[in-house]
């Protein structure tokens, strides 16, 4: 823990944004970190709470109550020590985590829990800056080979801690850079791609060989693979994205969100794209779906000029503040409002889409309903939205299907996941594993950096008969 009285000592004080009126006009990150000393008074409030709910509030069980102290302590390169010991990517979760650590935090049942991810982030911020990062190569070569199908969170984790373990790693990426929803579902104004690319860097100077461009499943034979590498690590997320079947449907002006979110990130990156260009600039925008991806096509939108932006969302509205006697320790349902949504926009609730109707084969707007708790039509409640522009961010139902899992014919599991238990993550099929999205469905970030480093650890010791690396 921090200082024993500290959390009386000190209010939590969090992380400042850029205004709002600077930081739409570019997609650079706008967030603006804490000094020194107030980082140490946040760590000093990390109290004697006796059991670290904090802990299992965390999916990669990070140390939070060690590394707390240390920053109070002044201990940065300590600090770090015990950040990497259960998260490879800190500078990630840091960055877009929504921290259920903090809502487990024994001071959030006062609703002023440790400012945990700003600590992280700092922390992991620092150690870049100061040239604390090295790659870690290990002394000795199994003579094993994996091969990593996707470059996301998870395949990036299980790609790292595999190679530390002496194994070549060589990790297949069909894009045409590594990152996978990393580079190119966030907004580079929520986490910058030269974050990522140093990332690879480091793993590259560990052995960690990367193909792009390699679809494996199409341009690149899954079978190939088994017979040329000892292991394969599925790692390929959960792609295939929730449709709305309605009348409609088919008029241009309407997207599936990643579509939209991708092209944009690509322009950042000075990528190429075959896809028609999506603009939100002089358009009435209509995101449909309330979570984080809705948030980050309204925050893009802004940053395009849109002309409006309205967001719809088929569940009700959340309670501005959660019952902690129900909820806590565990992630409540309440009212979130992201930095996009100050930015602006409007938002509506227990609102259905009915059709979409257009002119000339284009979109004009939608017929919409609002919805009861059941999320049935209430009659006599119809209404018009007038939109140029729709986007489906309802989230995603499974990993792709076609290519890839036909090829190899893994078994897949009621949900259409890849069916792999979470202890040794093995398939069907003899060798081949499975992590993060593609296994256990949509998810977050740093669920995928704990599978791929869980799964990393049963690969090694499926190939060399034990593991040292930790789950």
């Amino acid at each position: 823990m921090g200082k024993p009285t500290g959390f009386m000592e000190f209010s939590r004080q969090e992380r400042t944004y850029a205004p709002a009126s600077d930081r739409i006009s570019h997609y650079n990150e706008f967030v603006i970190g804490l000094d020194d000393a107030a980082l140490s008074r946040q760590g000093a409030r990390c109290m004697d709470c006796g059991i670290p709910f904090c802990h299992s509030g965390c999916p990669v069980s990070n140390v939070i109550p060690d590394w707390n102290d240390l920053i109070y302590k002044g201990r940065w390169k300590e600090a770090l020590e015990a950040l990497h010991a259960t998260n490879n990517f800190p500078e990630f979760t840091g960055r877009i985590c929504p921290a259920p650590c903090e809502s487990a935090c024994t001071l959030n049942i006062d609703d002023v829990p440790v400012t945990i991810k700003t600590i992280e982030c700092a922390i992991i911020d620092r150690a870049w800056e100061e040239g604390w990062i090295k790659p870690q190569i290990p002394a000795k070569r199994s003579g094993k080979s994996v091969a990593v199908i996707g470059s996301g969170p998870a395949g990036l984790a299980g790609a790292q801690q595999l190679a530390r373990a002496g194994h070549e790693v060589t990790v297949f990426e069909k894009n045409a850079k590594a990152g996978g929803l990393l580079r190119y579902g966030i907004p580079d104004f929520k986490l910058a791609k030269s974050l990522i690319d140093r990332r690879v860097a480091q793993m590259r100077a560990e052995g960690v060989e990367f193909r792009t461009k390699a679809h494996v499943g199409q341009n690149v034979d899954a079978k190939d693979l088994l017979a040329k590498f000892d292991a394969v690590l599925l790692a390929g997320g959960s792609e295939a994205p929730r449709d709305l079947a309605v009348p409609g449907r088919e008029l241009s002006g309407i997207h599936f969100a990643m579509d939209f979110l991708g092209q944009q990130n690509r322009r950042v990156g000075g990528e190429s794209f075959d896809s028609d260009d999506i603009f939100a600039t002089g358009k009435r925008v209509v995101v449909i779906g309330g979570g984080d991806t809705g948030s980050d096509c309204i925050g893009t939108s802004v940053r395009q000029r849109a002309l409006s932006i309205m967001q719809i969302e088929i569940m009700p509205k959340p309670p501005e503040k959660e019952n902690k006697a129900l909820n806590w320790p565990n992630w409540p349902n309440k009212l979130r409002t992201s930095s996009s949504h100050e930015e602006g926009c409007e938002r509506m609730w227990s609102v259905a889409t009915q059709s979409f109707f257009g002119k000339n084969g284009k979109l004009a707007g939608l017929n919409a309903v609002k919805v009861d708790k059941k999320m049935q039509p209430i009659a006599g409640t119809e209404f018009v939205i007038e939109a140029d522009l729709a986007f489906l961010a309802m989230g995603f139902v499974s990993p792709v299907k076609q290519g890839l899992l036909e090829s190899l014919g893994v078994s897949l599991d009621r949900r259409g996941n890849v069916a792999a238990d979470y202890e040794g993550f093995a398939t069907s099929v003899p060798k081949v594993f499975a992590a993060g999205d593609i296994r256990r469905g949509q998810s977050l970030v740093v669920w995928a950096i704990r599978e791929g480093r869980r799964a990393a650890a049963a690969i090694d010791a499926f190939l060399v008969g034990s593991s040292v690396l930790p789950r």
